[in-house]
């Protein structure tokens, strides 16, 4: 099993965004340091406590700082954009890293971000997908492109001069383009089969009961099936929040005390996915009560925190419950103290991960 990274943390609302953002370049850089093979970041723009607005851009700014570690957008909320600047902005992005770039894509789940970019009522799935095979295509062709949608259009047929290079987006480092992944939101999901039937590869959300990711690894393998290729569970990536401490009652502390960036993080979430009535994704049985999805419920089910010895087994647990999988993605979440948070990441790669595959034989 190897070890990723991904971050959309949830600060504290007036934490100064300088700071926020430092830390989260500081997590990425250690991921790099400890040898995490993958690192993440999300973008949203309407939200005060998610302060990553342009996951292309905050990656950028580590594109020299960072030398082993892919690098992946987690993710371009493509309906909020415009296929020619997503095309162009990832293809730089990917010559920047010479080709350390996972291009991570998805319809945004933020309902403010899809207000303020007016597709609140809009079929923004339909969207998302018109968006994805435009920057494809963009790819894959060449200028003026003459791309035309239910949603967008591309051409620079007017007023392209090829003599000097104008009117053309440039095409990715890497041939033909970026892996591209997909974030698994839902039980039993049907996109993670269609992404799979396409070549793409998928991370399981961090905020899904493990009964709910396991629903994951059939669809992904029917989708697999039908794109001609073998299903592989060591490209099958499975988030979830950890927390690891030298000792237990540390880790428990920072994971379940007042002040916890875990707690910060599940009691934003549990707001949000309460107000949009999406409970149903923390319920083991869907016919539970809203009311019965406490905050205490949530991080039971979905926080792991102990030493490393506790930590390793809980995870080795966890897979029992979900079926092989070759990514663990470590969440990363406010440095409420940065100590501990930069701690955690360390016992996580030099500890507990030798302990995993020590247990599964060496497995990767």
């Amino acid at each position: 099993m190897e070890l990723s990274f991904f971050t959309m943390p949830i600060h504290p609302v007036g934490k100064p965004v300088w700071k926020s953002i430092q830390e989260d370049r500081e997590a990425f850089i250690l991921a790099d340091k400890l040898g995490f093979v993958e690192a993440y970041c999300g973008e949203h723009t309407t939200d005060l406590a998610e302060t990553i607005t342009s996951t292309v851009a905050f990656l950028a700014s580590l594109a020299y700082e960072t030398k082993n570690i892919r690098l992946g957008t987690g993710t371009v909320n493509l309906p909020n954009s415009h296929p020619a600047r997503v095309a162009a902005e990832v293809a730089m992005l990917d010559h920047m890293l010479k080709g350390r770039l996972n291009f991570g894509i998805s319809p945004g789940g933020l309902m403010s971000d899809a207000e303020v970019f007016g597709n609140l009522n809009r079929d923004r799935n339909a969207m998302f997908i018109e968006c994805i095979n435009m920057v494809l295509q963009i790819w894959e062709g060449e200028a003026p492109y003459d791309l035309k949608g239910d949603f967008y259009e591309v051409t620079t047929r007017e007023t392209m001069m090829p003599e000097i290079g104008q009117g053309t987006i440039i095409k990715p480092y890497q041939d033909p383009h970026p892996p591209i992944v997909g974030t698994v939101v839902a039980p039993f999901s049907k996109g993670v089969t269609a992404m799979a039937a396409r070549g793409w590869e998928p991370i399981s959300a961090n905020f899904l009961l493990p009964k709910w990711v396991k629903t994951h690894w059939p669809n992904y393998a029917e989708g697999c099936e039908q794109g001609g290729r073998a299903a592989d569970f060591n490209n099958w990536s499975v988030a979830k929040n950890i927390c690891v401490a030298e000792d237990m009652e540390t880790a428990r502390a920072y994971a379940r005390d007042p002040g916890s960036p875990y707690v910060l993080y599940y009691k934003q979430l549990l707001t949000k996915l309460r107000s949009g009535g999406r409970l149903n994704l923390f319920k083991e049985d869907q016919n539970m009560d809203d009311d019965d999805v406490t905050l205490d419920y949530v991080l039971d089910r979905l926080v792991i925190h102990g030493d490393p010895s506790s930590v390793a087994d809980q995870v080795l647990e966890f897979q029992e419950q979900t079926g092989p999988f070759g990514k663990l993605v470590y969440a990363g979440h406010d440095w409420t103290d940065v100590d501990l948070g930069r701690k955690s990441m360390v016992l996580m790669a030099e500890e507990v991960m030798p302990k995993i595959n020590a247990a599964l034989g060496g497995q990767k």
